[in-house]
């Protein structure tokens, strides 16, 4: 199907219809939908298992405009409690699985959820919020204060229409109900809520440096937008393809790369619960064949390593692409020298929903973000929000159908970051007179040195020129006249030679690629780097070291 050919937005806009019943209309309910550990799961059983979860949803008292709070792992019972909350007219809110306690308490009274679906190997993480919300809920409010219905997903659901472990203790099952039983219980038939296409589909929620995380409200329409411009229009995906994701469906990126855009044409998706090794990935590529594969840069330096101690095949794979933070040269230069291939960098957010930015088959750059995707604008402006000219580096702001239309009860944040049509990025970026955007850090992370501005992101580049560098980051700290310098935080792919040796080499080395006040004034040498779940570097727990 061309792109002029996709079936049209009309009102009333039903999004799970558009990604889950279609395929079923236009023929394709015995094709693979979902790989997941031993089991494939076709269109049609994907439709009968979003089905039974509207209903099991609906049946536990969750109604359109609800929110369901869902902390699952990447499983059938992901795609089954994310779609059958669209389908009924709810609103699922997907969250990261590595929070504390405090975190999920927080997400589930900030969004007055009605509902929760926790898999089983998960509900220890939130338990302690549920009992703290139980021991301190108001007057007139149920066990858990507005949260009413928590669902536990055992590890072997896939929908099974009946018996089967449902992952609760005896103890447990007064308290929680089982969503196994619940949907194996219901209904396969199910018919879609009215709903439009500016009415809230789902939530995700993202955190900044600092503060309390803030919800992304993303409309019915959102999904249909990304899967348009950036799914067909830069990678070309068809029915033919699979894709596999390391990054999960909770993130924005991960949720695209393994849900909408496979959905949306009719491919399958593979589906990875646990922690993605290099070895886990490299074993799954080689068992199920994936053809779009995509990673975050720290993925791909770890795959790399790993594949200096044996042979790895990834002929299957005619797409790999990277997002999360910036790809530097000299990682996107040592994966094409080893595998053939060239990452696809692009830039994408939680706000937007997923890329705007992104490097194309054919039209790859290494060190640059690519060009706009079709169906985005942007600018890039000063700190008084005028526009630059071309070369000159300022602030990111992008336009496009997909953007989220606020924060959930953020009103000044919301103000903040979408301006009228624009969103707000805080990325620094320089728009070259070809239309390549070349990446220069979050705004925040910019550092003025002796007057001028100097991006951590090319003083890491330099670094990650050297063959003994795995990864870095780079920071401002503050030398003894209370002026700020570079700090570097470097991990070494060989951690067996003497630190002050490595730390002398490669001031050395630096001295070589930069002028003198970008080198750093100081080398640390530290096992990992601070990462969040999404691979992202975090700058301010070095800065916190450094000051």
């Amino acid at each position: 199907m061309s792109h002029s050919d996709n079936p049209p937005i009309r009102e009333p806009f039903k999004v799970a219809e558009y990604f889950i019943d279609r395929n079923l209309t236009e023929g394709r309910g015995d094709s693979k939908a979902v790989l997941w550990q031993e089991q494939q799961l076709t269109y049609h059983q994907v439709s009968m298992l979003v089905n039974r979860a509207a209903n099991a949803l609906a049946d536990g008292g969750v109604a359109r405009g609800d929110r369901v709070l869902l902390l699952l792992l990447d499983s059938p019972a992901f795609v089954a409690a994310f779609w059958g909350a669209i389908k009924l007219g709810a609103v699922p809110v997907p969250v990261n699985t590595l929070l504390r306690a405090e975190d999920y308490e927080f997400m589930l009274r900030d969004s007055g959820a009605r509902g929760l679906v926790v898999d089983e190997r998960l509900l220890g993480r939130i338990r302690p919020a549920l009992d703290h919300l139980t021991a301190h809920r108001a007057k007139g409010e149920g066990r858990w204060g507005p949260l009413e219905v928590v669902w536990v997903v055992s590890e072997t659901f896939a929908g099974r229409t009946g018996g089967g472990h449902h992952g609760l203790e005896p103890s447990e099952e007064n308290v929680y109900q089982s969503f196994d039983q619940e949907c194996a219980a219901s209904s396969p038939h199910s018919t879609a809520a009215p709903t439009h296409r500016n009415d809230p589909a789902f939530w995700l929620y993202t955190s900044g440096s600092t503060g309390r995380p803030k919800a992304a409200i993303h409309l019915h329409h959102n999904m249909v937008d990304c899967l348009e411009s950036y799914a067909r229009q830069v990678l070309g995906i068809t029915s033919g393809d699979r894709t596999l994701s390391t990054s999960k469906l909770y993130f924005a990126y991960g949720l695209g790369n393994a849900l909408y855009f496979p959905f949306g044409v009719g491919a399958s998706t593979v589906l990875l619960a646990e922690r993605p090794t290099p070895e886990a990935i490299f074993e799954i590529i080689r068992r199920t064949r994936p053809t779009v594969f995509f990673a975050v840069p720290a993925l791909y330096a770890a795959m790399l390593q790993a594949a200096e101690s044996g042979s790895v095949d990834l002929s299957s794979v005619r797409l790999v692409v990277s997002a999360g933070e910036g790809l530097p040269v000299p990682l996107w230069e040592r994966f094409h020298a080893r595998f053939g291939i060239s990452i696809l960098d692009g830039i994408g957010s939680t706000e937007m929903l997923h890329m705007f930015i992104s490097n194309c088959p054919g039209d790859a750059f290494a060190g640059s973000s690519g060009r706009l995707v079709p169906g985005y604008e942007a600018r890039i402006v000063d700190e008084q929000g005028q526009s630059l000219a071309s070369g000159q580096m300022g602030e990111l702001w992008i336009r496009g159908a997909s953007a989220a239309c606020s924060y959930w009860n953020r009103p000044e944040l919301s103000h903040a970051t979408f301006r009228g049509e624009w969103t707000v990025t805080g990325d620094k970026f320089v728009q070259d007179e070809r239309g390549y955007f070349w990446h220069h850090g979050r705004t925040d992370d910019m550092l003025k040195v002796s007057g001028l501005w100097v991006s951590p992101v090319e003083i890491e580049s330099a670094l990650l020129a050297h063959p003994s560098v795995l990864e870095c980051a780079v920071v401002g700290a503050t030398d003894s006249d209370g002026l700020t310098k570079p700090k570097a935080f470097v991990v070494l792919k060989d951690a067996a030679r003497e630190p002050l040796s490595h730390e002398e080499e490669l001031a050395a080395f630096l001295r070589t690629q930069l002028p003198g006040y970008k080198v750093p004034r100081w080398i640390v040498l530290i096992d990992a780097l601070p990462r969040t779940a999404t691979g992202k570097i975090q700058r301010f727990k070095l800065r916190q070291t450094s000051s």
